[in-house]
C-alpha cells in the first residue's frame, strides 16, 4: 500500500483513509494485533481468583482472567472447536471454568482447553483422534503487562516492554492517577458510526472542546482562554491535553468569543452548581487532564469526574467507546456521590459527549463520496510536530498520524516525526 500524502509533516489527510476495508484490515494486523500495547481495563476489577472482563483489541474478543495461582492472563475469547465465543458476559466469576455453550468445550482460568465431551468418543465409536493434542489446541495466550493496576495487553511477541512503550511521559501519567487504589462506579458504552481514527484525533484534538461543547464554554470548565497546554511523548504516540481551572476571567472569554457565531457565554444560567463543582485532588491543579495511549486508550479527568475510555473498532465505519467510571478506595461516600454527579458530563448521555459522536458521524458521512480529496490539519501550524502551552492546536493529532504512517510502513518520503 503506497499513501500520496500531499505534505509530509501530516497536516492533510486522505479522506479514504478513513472508509477503506483493506487499510482497516491492515490496522488490525499490523497495530492492534501487531506490536503496540493495547489498553484493556485496570487490575481493580478483577480482585478474586475466577474474577474475569471479556474485552475488544481492535476486533479481536479477549478474555483478562485471574486464574487459581493468582496471576492475571489474557486471551482470544474463541473456542478453539467451532469459533463460538467462549465467555458472553463482560464481567463476573467462573468459580471452575469457562465452558463454551456450543459444544460444551471447557477452558481453564488462564485459557487452557482441559475437557471436550465424548472425547473418547461413546460406546467405541467416534471421538477426537488418538494424537489430538488439547494443550497446542488452546486458544492463543496474549502477552498481559500490569503497569501500576493499568493492565495493557499485546499479540505480539516483538513488542518492546510496557515501560518502554509508555515511555518516561507515560509511565508518569499513570501513575499520576494511580497513585492510591481506584474503585470501580460503573461503565458506558457508545456506538458511534464513525471511523475509530476520527475518536483517536478527537481525543488529541483539545480546541474542539472550546468551540463544539457548548456546556464547557458557558460555564468555564474548558475554555481556549484558559491556561493549558499539549504534551506528547518524543514518538508523538501518546498525548496530554490538560487546563487549570479558573485561570481566565469571564472578561477575558466574552472578548475571545465574541465574534464566534452560536457562542452566547451569557446565555444559560445552572440552577444547581453541584455539576460543577471542583474539589482539587492532584498536586498539579489540573481540573481537566486527558493522557492518550496510542492505540486505544485514554485517562480522562474532568474536574472531580475520573474515568478511563477504550476504542474498540467495528468496522471501517463503526466503534465502541467503553467507559469506565472511577474513584478511590478511600473516598467518602459524598465524594463518590460527587464523582457520580460530575459523570454526567461524559458518557452516552452526557451534557458533552454526545456531540462528540455527531461530529465524527458527520464527518464519516460527508467525506464517504469524496475520497480523493484531503482534510485540512493546520491549527497550530505545518511543520514540527512538538509540544505547546496552548491548545488552539492539531499538532498531536499530527503526531497520531506519524506513528500510524510508520506502524502501517507508509510513511510520508522525509516525514516528519
Amino acid at each position: 500500500m503506497k499513501i500520496d500524502w500531499s505534505r509530509n509533516d501530516y497536516s492533510s489527510i486522505p479522506y479514504y483513509l478513513y472508509h477503506d476495508e483493506s487499510i482497516y484490515q491492515e490496522e488490525m494486523e499490523k497495530i492492534f494485533r501487531g506490536p503496540c500495547w493495547s489498553f484493556v481495563g485496570f487490575e481493580a476489577e478483577i480482585p478474586k481468583v475466577g474474577d474475569f472482563r471479556t474485552s475488544w483489541i481492535g476486533d479481536t474478543p479477549i478474555v483478562v482472567s485471574r486464574s487459581d495461582d493468582g496471576h492475571v492472563h489474557a486471551f482470544i475469547n474463541r473456542c478453539s472447536h467451532r469459533g463460538a465465543q467462549i465467555v458472553r458476559e463482560p464481567s463476573g466469576n467462573a468459580p471452575q471454568d469457562h465452558v463454551c455453550i456450543y459444544h460444551r468445550w471447557c477452558y481453564s482460568k488462564s485459557g487452557e482447553l482441559i475437557g471436550i465431551p465424548f472425547k473418547r468418543g461413546l460406546k467405541g465409536e467416534g471421538g477426537m483422534p488418538k494424537d489430538f493434542d488439547m494443550k497446542a489446541a488452546s486458544p492463543k495466550k496474549l502477552h498481559l503487562a500490569n503497569f501500576h493496576g493499568v493492565l495493557f495487553v499485546t499479540f505480539s511477541d516483538q513488542s518492546e516492554s510496557i515501560e518502554d512503550y509508555l515511555g518516561e511521559f507515560g509511565r508518569s501519567l499513570i501513575k499520576r492517577f494511580m497513585y492510591k487504589p481506584i474503585k470501580i462506579l460503573g461503565y458506558t458504552r457508545q456506538m458511534v458510526n464513525g471511523n475509530w481514527k476520527l475518536y483517536a484525533e478527537n481525543l488529541r484534538d483539545t480546541y474542539h472542546a472550546s468551540l463544539l461543547h457548548e456546556f464547557f464554554v458557558t460555564y468555564g470548565v474548558d475554555r481556549a482562554t484558559q491556561k493549558g497546554g499539549v504534551m506528547m511523548d518524543e514518538r508523538h504516540r501518546h498525548n496530554m491535553n490538560y487546563a487549570f481551572a479558573s485561570s481566565d476571567t469571564q472578561e477575558d472569554a466574552n472578548k475571545a468569543y465574541e465574534n464566534i457565531s452560536g457562542v452566547n457565554l451569557d446565555r444559560m444560567r445552572l440552577s444547581d452548581g453541584k455539576l460543577l463543582k471542583y474539589i482539587r485532588e492532584f498536586e498539579d491543579g489540573m481540573n481537566l487532564a486527558a493522557p492518550t495511549f496510542f492505540p486505544n486508550g485514554i485517562i480522562v479527568q474532568i474536574n472531580n469526574s475520573l474515568a478511563c475510555r477504550q476504542i474498540r473498532p467495528k468496522g471501517p465505519d463503526s466503534f465502541e467507546i467503553f467507559q469506565t467510571v472511577f474513584g478511590y478506595e478511600d473516598d467518602s461516600e459524598e465524594m463518590s456521590r460527587h464523582r457520580l454527579i460530575s459523570a454526567n458530563l461524559v458518557g452516552p448521555a452526557g451534557f458533552v459527549s454526545m456531540e462528540d459522536g455527531e461530529a465524527i458521524e458527520l464527518v464519516q458521512k460527508s467525506t464517504k463520496n469524496d475520497l480523493e480529496s484531503h482534510n485540512i490539519m493546520e491549527m497550530g501550524g505545518r511543520g514540527e510536530i512538538k509540544n505547546l502551552e496552548h491548545r488552539v492546536t492539531e499538532t498531536p493529532v499530527r503526531g497520531f498520524w506519524s506513528y500510524w504512517a510508520e506502524l502501517m510502513g507508509v510513511e510520508a518520503q522525509d516525514g516528519v516525526r
